[in-house]
């Protein structure tokens, strides 16, 4: 409906403010009522109804009504095709939403057979890996399905896949046991758990074929992110890069686990951070974070040391669209570390944006996260106590002015790290504090704010809670454009919920932009997505053991002192631990020792592994590969061997090569 001409950019603006707090089952409500609206050329009851289901203050309703009245004097008659197109594009998003819904229902379905031992049993040597193993059903993918430029134009060479099986990747530092098979029980666990779900994700992408076939367009990806790293997707396709695909930095996984909120980043740049490397860490840990985030997100980032500002020129906080990631991505990367260290002028210049962006009502009007990153103690400025008030008094003011809960997330950076005054920061907000070493990884400490996000999204009014992501280029096929609809996924038998992981399906814009007539990259395509992307926020309801367990995560030491670990999940008092902390299957000799169905693949190039003749089934060395891309696996002259052993092989799982997750 944003395509319609009479919503001039302000008018959608504000429409978007006045539907901000519907609940996700009226998402598609909203479009219906101004399609009404535009057909019977009625204005003012169209912003009336929006203004009655927001439940907006009234001065945001008059601006809103004004605005739309000041259209009125134009009249415009939406022609029937108009209607049809949109009533289509609700239909084919309705659809996904729906499609990722009951993929997340038997995702947690198949979590309660777990620690069966036949689940378990049947899980050894039944996975496909990414990167070793060879499969039985692949394909040279035709041209108009997909063409993967490292094998060529599609003409004559392409890269293989497999329809019929879905394929496991694994982060390097996740496989430390043989033949690259985790270690950690839990990530067995996953990997057996997800595995039940196959069939449904195969019989899916089958009945996908067929309703996109209307549209002329191939169906993308189906895949699940577990919480703790593991990946697995269907059609099965080769890992370009092995070991460094992660779904939990995806902006696809932390939105459907966090849901709509503000984040504002804290980074110290004092001199002390030239130590350890840790100015690099701490840039590459923020420019993660900004990435994961999408369009239902606002987002600043302010720098500090002898004093502090706001990076990328602004003054409150941007919605986190990809233009906006991008310049505050460049200007991270410009920050140096020099002067002295004051913690006063940072959280002061934080909760200034914070409240200017309130007042303007440009925020997601959900949860307030600030991450504060520091190596050091207070240089300058006022100190540790004046530092403490100010931070509870800030918190307090938007909790009872503007109805807005601010989590503080503070991360000591190092061992000689101030440990004192970021602690006391968040025990006293019923925050998370984290000391991280200098050879620790700060990227996953910080994924504790999303964490703790994700066991208020598992309760409530968000039961159909789905996320989207802004269109974006796909790595293959280069240009290709495409987005993402995605949503978590619960062990709602215990309480609070426990977060497992992320279901997504992605999809390609062609068909939008052959209904609509409409650039995927348009600002009103940027609307749709918007608007999508809202839902009920989060609600933080935790005891404070439950707080404390969460902390625990981040070791002993990062708890605040209310409850004492060894409780954990074994006393009445710490008895829903069981939602916080997830409990081992009870008899771990059946967890498999290894996962994988085979490893023939092992130490071969990622062309060696995939790239083949159009028509054929097997990897051909006689297709054209970039110089670059000549891979230093077994040497030329033991071809017809490796022609023999890949002749069952079939490619693998996607981490960021294939797939556009």
């Amino acid at each position: 409906f944003f395509s319609f001409p009479f919503y001039s950019t302000l008018s959608r603006g504000v429409l978007y403010l006045v539907s901000r707090r519907l609940d996700t089952a009226n998402r598609f409500g909203i479009i219906n009522i101004m399609l009404i609206h535009y057909f019977y050329r009625s204005l003012l009851p169209a912003a009336s109804l929006l203004a009655s289901a927001a439940q907006r203050p009234s001065a945001c309703v008059y601006v809103a009504t004004s605005l739309l009245l000041a259209n009125s004097h134009q009249p415009h008659v939406a022609s029937a095709a108009d209607l049809d197109k949109e009533n289509e594009v609700k239909s084919i998003l309705q659809r996904m939403e729906s499609d990722v819904l009951a993929y997340r229902d038997e995702m947690e379905r198949v979590y309660s057979s777990r620690c069966e031992t036949k689940t378990l049993t049947e899980c050894y040597e039944s996975n496909f890996n990414g990167c070793s193993s060879a499969f039985p059903n692949q394909q040279c993918m035709k041209a108009d399905e997909l063409v993967i430029s490292a094998c060529g134009n599609g003409e004559s060479c392409n890269a293989l896949w497999d329809k019929r099986i879905s394929t496991i990747s694994l982060p390097a530092s996740l496989t430390n046991a043989p033949l690259g098979n985790p270690s950690d029980p839990e990530i067995i666990e996953s990997a057996c758990y997800s595995r039940l779900a196959e069939p449904y994700m195969v019989n899916k992408y089958s009945a996908d074929e067929a309703f996109w076939s209307k549209y002329n367009v191939q169906p993308s990806w189906t895949y699940f992110g577990a919480h703790n790293g593991l990946f697995r997707k269907i059609p099965a396709t080769h890992e370009e890069e092995c070991g460094l695909y992660d779904p939990r930095r995806r902006p696809w996984f932390v939105a459907a686990s966090s849901g709509p909120k503000d984040v504002v980043l804290v980074i110290d740049t004092s001199g002390s951070m030239n130590d350890y490397n840790r100015m690099n860490i701490a840039k590459e840990a923020a420019i993660t974070i900004v990435d994961t985030l999408t369009v239902a997100d606002r987002v600043a980032v302010v720098s500090f040391s002898s004093a502090a500002y706001q990076i990328g020129g602004q003054d409150a906080m941007v919605r986190a669209t990809s233009e906006n990631k991008k310049m505050l991505i460049r200007a991270i990367r410009g920050l140096e570390a020099k002067g002295a260290t004051n913690f006063y002028d940072a959280f002061n210049v934080a909760f200034s944006a914070l409240y200017k962006t309130i007042r303007t009502e440009a925020t997601s009007g959900c949860n307030v996260a600030m991450l504060f990153m520091t190596d050091g103690d207070i240089s300058e400025g006022p100190g540790e106590d004046k530092v403490i008030s100010l931070v509870n008094e800030r918190v307090k003011q938007f909790a009872t002015s503007y109805n807005r809960k601010t989590t503080i997330f503070t991360f000591s950076l190092g061992q000689g790290a101030d440990h004192k005054v970021t602690k006391r920061i968040a025990c006293s907000t019923n925050g998370i504090w984290t000391p991280v070493d200098d050879t620790g990884d700060l990227v996953s400490a910080m994924s504790s704010y999303y964490k703790l996000y994700a066991i208020g999204l598992g309760e409530g009014g968000n039961d159909n809670f789905t996320a989207w992501v802004e269109p974006y280029e796909f790595n293959n096929p280069a240009g290709k454009r495409g987005t993402t609809v995605s949503a978590p996924v619960y062990d709602r038998s215990v309480s609070p919920p426990l977060f497992l992981g992320v279901v997504a399906i992605d999809m390609y814009m062609d068909a939008f932009e052959a209904v609509l007539g409409e650039n995927a990259t348009s600002s009103n395509m940027l609307d749709r997505f918007v608007l999508l992307s809202t839902a009920q926020c989060p609600t933080i309801e935790l005891t404070e053991c439950e707080l404390d367990a969460l902390r625990l995560l981040g070791g002993e030491e990062a708890t605040c002192g209310v409850c004492n670990s060894s409780d954990v999940g074994n006393s009445s008092k710490t008895s829903s631990y069981s939602g916080i902390v997830p409990e081992k299957c009870p008899f771990q000799s059946d967890l498999p020792n290894n996962l994988w169905h085979n490893t023939k693949l092992e130490g071969y190039g990622y062309t060696e592994r995939t790239c083949c003749e159009n028509g054929g089934t097997v990897p051909s060395g006689s297709c054209p590969v970039p110089d670059e891309e000549v891979d230093t696996g077994p040497d030329e002259s033991s071809g017809a061997v490796v022609g023999i052993i890949l002749l069952v092989a079939l490619v693998l799982g996607c981490a960021g090569c294939i797939c556009g997750c």
